[in-house]
């Protein structure tokens, strides 16, 4: 998208100064760890070097204190659906300070691991309706995502002034 990219996974590790998964232990609830690492996402956007970017959010990024800071903004906010099947493929687990385990799932895991995922979707895809654009992106692959992405955002927002921040939250 020729753009500066932001994961906020890594903003809030950089920002607390500790891996995602020792924060949320720390934390205890989902709830606490969104509203505490909303801060990041503050301090992200605030920041002049996020305008003009795409910024990832996790599935809960427009729930709680993510949604509240996203409010506040003026950038673009992208719903991106893909089918759990693919979703999985993309998958990459991480031990407790955020370093990627090699792991080859079983088939008995693959199954469980796609009901959690359909469940995330139908609970997450629920507050995706806040986003500005919706974007599907079923089965393809990183770079033409991209290019779905940014051909929906090309395609601009009714009544949205893109000059205004055409930063894009996803």
């Amino acid at each position: 998208m020729d753009v500066r990219f932001f994961d906020l996974d890594k903003e809030v590790e950089t920002f607390f100064g500790t891996s995602i998964g020792r924060l949320q232990k720390r934390l205890g609830t989902a709830h606490s760890f969104r509203n505490e690492a909303a801060k990041a996402l503050a301090h992200l956007v605030a920041r002049p070097e996020s305008r003009d970017s795409v910024i990832a959010l996790p599935p809960s990024g427009l729930m709680g204190g993510y949604l509240r800071v996203i409010k506040k903004s003026t950038g673009i906010t992208v719903a991106i659906h893909d089918r759990p099947e693919h979703i999985l493929d993309r998958i990459t687990f991480y031990d407790l300070d955020s370093k990627p385990i090699g792991r080859v799932l079983t088939h008995e895991e693959k199954q469980d691991y796609l009901k959690e995922i359909t469940r995330d979707i139908s609970y997450f895809g629920k507050t995706y309706n806040r986003a500005h654009l919706q974007v599907d992106v079923s089965g393809m692959c990183a770079d033409a995502a991209a290019r779905e992405v940014k051909d929906a955002l090309d395609k601009g927002i009714p009544g949205h002034d893109q000059a205004e921040d055409p930063t894009a939250v996803l």
